[in-house]
């Protein structure tokens, strides 16, 4: 298969300009066309000399994502459903500010990202695995969500400039049209927790978020990035040693092997003991708070009885602990506690000095939870 040119660094760039006897800085001036400007053509990189355009386009390809569908949200949030080259589908979620949502201040531009078409893992509440696993996602696959995403934002915060000033204006945008540094991206916070297990693929995450993350590349600062896992232990201690300072989420949803068995198959391999070992390693090697996701759902997980084992692993791990309100899925059986319940089970938490968010419903009426979207998508083509 061909490289996409989203899926190389700027050192294999600069062998490579190297090799065609370029000089050096004709590679930086590339990734400026790539992730400042965001360009989709070859031919927009008007300083490239039109001989090495060719000889780009010759060498890599330079595929973009087809918008599918997009939802909006009444609170704001958007899904965005982008269609591969193979014709496979992913979903990634635009978030509104939401303060202390993962990082220590507001995070005013948050996109989830998937890292899989489908996902392996099976957990019984989660829609992504509903149609099975297909395959990872490559390097630029997972960065064109970002990519592809702010595309969208600037084209519509555009299309809001341009319109007739007899119209009413409309509420600003999430992000408005910028250009330059890390402080001006329009994307400037990741949660790596869409579709799929992200350490599950993880050479190919690795690298996308390295290009991400890097001053020649998005500018996304490592502390802005979040990666979630189901508990794949032997990845966390991995990335433990990795020198980025991600954040890491560790979706435990159970403080019990009880119960974590009924609702996550991961955890018969790796159950919570080891789990929590391998993020004590985490924990030690790079000194930052994990954040340990919750999803409250009604009669499995919510009872008062829980407070206190989860709490001694939130104290254990010097973790905090998000708590989020399941959204319903269809097909599945699985509801979500009465907003009564959800407030006295964070109060619980609180009481035991635990460092607990409570997230109320974000995108409940766009299919949010993960894989909805794609999943509905698919069945109605197939019934075309």
């Amino acid at each position: 298969m061909t490289l996409d040119i989203k899926s190389q660094t700027l050192e294999e760039l600069q062998r490579q300009f190297g090799e065609w006897q370029q000089p050096g800085y004709r590679a930086a001036q590339l990734l400026d066309w790539i992730y400042t400007r965001r360009v989709g053509d070859w031919d927009e990189m008007t300083n490239l000399p039109k001989n090495l355009r060719e000889k780009l386009r010759a060498e890599y390809s330079f595929q973009s994502m087809d918008l599918a569908q997009v939802q909006g949200s009444r609170d704001s949030t958007r899904k965005f459903l982008w269609r591969l080259s193979d014709h496979s589908l992913v979903e990634c979620v635009l978030i509104p500010a939401n303060p202390a949502f993962y990082g220590e201040t507001s995070d005013r531009h948050t996109l989830c990202v998937s890292t899989q078409v489908g996902c392996a893992y099976g957990c019984k509440f989660c829609a992504s695995g509903l149609d099975g696993f297909k395959r990872n996602l490559r390097v630029e696959e997972i960065v064109g969500q970002v990519l592809t995403t702010e595309r969208w934002l600037a084209q519509e915060a555009k299309k809001e400039a341009e319109k007739p000033a007899t119209e009413p204006p409309e509420p600003p945008q999430e992000a408005a049209v910028v250009s330059g540094g890390a402080e001006s991206r329009l994307i400037n916070n990741l949660v790596i927790m869409g579709m799929g297990e992200p350490l599950a693929n993880y050479e190919n995450l690795l690298k996308a978020l390295k290009i991400l993350n890097a001053p020649w590349g998005a500018k996304i600062g490592a502390r802005k990035i979040t990666i979630s896992t189901s508990g794949l232990a032997p990845q966390i201690r991995k990335l433990a040693d990795e020198p980025y300072q991600f954040r890491l989420a560790v979706s435990l949803h159970a403080a019990t092997n009880a119960i974590r068995d009924k609702i996550m198959p991961v955890n018969r391999k790796y159950p919570v003991h080891e789990l929590t070992a391998a993020c004590d390693y985490y924990q030690e090697r790079k000194g930052r708070m994990i954040t340990l996701e919750y999803i409250l759902i009604a009669g499995i997980n919510d009872a008062m009885d829980q407070i206190k084992p989860l709490a001694r692993i939130a104290h254990r791990l010097h973790a905090k602990v998000n708590l989020i309100a399941y959204n319903p899925v269809e097909g599945l059986p699985w509801n979500r506690p009465t907003d009564v319940l959800q407030d006295a089970f964070a109060s619980g938490l609180e009481k035991e000095q635990v460092t607990v968010t409570l997230r109320r419903e974000k995108g409940g009426d766009i299919d949010a939870a993960c894989g909805q979207l794609r999943l509905k998508t698919e069945q109605a083509e197939k019934n075309r």
